[in-house]
């Protein structure tokens, strides 16, 4: 969590509602400032006598609100009964058996410049709910700048003035996205410095200081510069990214740009002048008929002098082009079962019955799956032909089989192969995948040190053949601190986790080393 000086500010707010209780506490940003996300940081600083309920869902009318509060705070009512009396009822118990063992109650809705003057109104009763002393419910209204607005109408001044305390949360300042930029690298245990100055204040400039929208960019620039084999992230790079992004060109107006207009709309003139004096023919006094006009004649072409003209028929005008990966992607046909039938064909186990394709049908072709997450280099380096996961939105998921690479580029087949750029397709994908190969030992799972097996000893054998050595161990069944250190050796080699145990992704790994015979493996051109 990076906590710049308004976060915490914005914290400090929601703390102090909590903990001194009464009336409401209101806290309003722009989209994508983190309100949410100070929430569930509030929810990891919570006192332990306090019990919370969030509600995320506010367009509810107010029974299915004070329902929803007692779902979040397990209390029991009568669901075949469900009044807006009895909720109460149940719900005024709850809070003063709660006040008298000595616990506090809040809660906290969010989006709530979405909630109803109806539903408004209800909650404003809640607060009735006191004690002689104090109230039994303290109420957090998160929620967007049109918060305040809905507030202020002179039919809420009720509940407007009973807000004890408000807070906006401000975006980010320059000084903060530097920080911010800089924190987030350094979680994810890369350069801080990845970011050159100037693209640090393109990202400020075109966020406008929102952490939503720095991460939107930052994600893209550093997927763009992956895929460029950039070291560093520039404000072209920025530029671009927040261009595809957001689906829109950034370029501000120059004063060079309306001369350039006024030169094309010359040239333009100029042209259309010509195509009509200089190439239309006059009529023909002859029977030749007199040439098409979408089309020049070849004859009076080469007779005026005119070259460089192309003489295209309608065929040749209309040559398909190959659609953007993601319209290619959004075929319902590239599902989970239909990615595997198609992968298994690289397997010559295409003649299984027919049916629902999953690991447990590649098993009974004699292979085994791996599924995992990582990046592209990572993929590469397993050279199989492999199922990527990819996500259209948060409910529609698509998978296509990747067999090779093109000049750098994915290559995927689905009844004929397809290329597409790097940095198109690593923007749907979120770097799951699913493999197949053929375990060289079927019963093996895990190697750790210090086992004691027939195992350990194929382990040094295919260690020997990686490494063209003819090293020999004392105990050559035994899982040693110098197997381990060649196990390590070997794992750093491919970019796996070093920890000396020999799991899936390393006798993958092993297996491919070691020739992977009967394997398919990527086409890389």
């Amino acid at each position: 969590m990076f906590m710049s000086k308004r976060h915490q500010e914005g914290l400090a707010h929601l703390l102090y509602g909590v903990n001194h209780g009464g009336g409401f506490v209101a806290l309003t940003g722009e989209v994508g400032t983190g309100k949410t996300t100070l929430c569930h940081c509030l929810l990891q600083q919570l006192p332990k006598n306090l019990d919370l309920a969030l509600i995320l869902n506010p367009k509810v009318n107010a029974l299915e609100l004070l329902a929803s509060l007692c779902d979040e705070l397990r209390i029991a009512y009568d669901k075949n009964n469900k009044t807006l009396k009895n909720l109460v009822d149940v719900l005024n118990t709850y809070l003063l058996d709660a006040h008298t063992n000595g616990r506090k109650t809040v809660l906290i809705i969010d989006e709530a410049q979405n909630l109803s003057l109806e539903v408004l109104e209800q909650i404003r009763l809640l607060t009735n709910l006191e004690t002689a002393k104090e109230k039994l419910l303290q109420i957090i209204l998160v929620g967007q700048p049109e918060l305040n607005d809905l507030l202020s109408r002179r039919d809420l001044r009720q509940l407007n003035q009973r807000i004890t305390a408000r807070y906006h949360l401000l975006p980010l300042s320059l000084d903060e996205t530097r920080s911010y930029l800089r924190h987030r690298l350094t979680m994810a245990k890369g350069n801080p410095d990845l970011f050159k100055e100037s693209a640090v204040r393109a990202v400020f400039e075109l966020s406008q200081g929102i952490p939503r929208v720095i991460n939107i960019i930052g994600h893209c620039a550093l997927l763009g510069a992956y895929a460029s084999g950039s070291n560093t992230i520039t404000p072209v790079m920025v530029k671009r990214a927040a261009e595809e992004t957001f689906g829109q060109t950034l370029h501000r107006p120059t004063g060079k740009q309306p001369l350039l207009l006024l030169l094309l709309m010359s040239i333009l003139t100029g042209w259309l002048y010509y195509h009509e004096v200089a190439v239309t023919p006059k009529p023909y006094a002859g029977n030749r008929p007199a040439p098409n006009r979408g089309f020049p004649d070849p004859a009076l072409a080469h007779s005026s002098g005119v070259t460089g003209i192309s003489l295209r028929t309608p065929e040749s005008v209309a040559t398909p082009q190959q659609p953007e990966f993601s319209a290619w992607l959004n075929n319902p046909k590239f599902t989970f079962s239909e990615s595997i039938r198609n992968a298994l064909k690289y397997w010559d186990k295409a003649g299984l019955a027919e049916g629902q394709f999953d690991c447990a049908r590649v098993q009974e072709a004699g292979l085994a799956c791996l599924y995992d997450q990582g990046n592209w280099k990572d993929l590469l380096l397993f050279n199989r032909p492999a199922i990527m996961e990819f996500s259209i939105s948060p409910e529609i998921k698509r998978y296509a089989l990747l067999t090779g690479t093109k000049n750098g580029q994915p290559v995927f087949h689905f009844e004929h192969n397809v290329v597409f750029p790097l940095a198109d397709v690593l923007k749907f994908w979120d770097g799951y995948y699913l493999l197949f190969w053929k375990p060289p030992k079927a019963e093996l799972k895990l190697l750790s040190p210090g086992q004691t097996s027939s195992n350990v000893e194929w382990l040094r054998v295919q260690l020997n053949k990686i490494d063209r050595s003819e090293a020999v161990a004392r105990n050559p069944k035994h899982f040693d601190a110098t197997l381990k250190s060649r196990v390590i050796d070997f794992q750093k080699s491919k970019q796996l986790t070093a920890d000396g145990k020999v799991g899936m992704q390393t006798l993958f790994h092993l297996d491919t080393a070691s020739g992977a015979e009967g394997s398919p493996h990527l086409s890389i051109d």
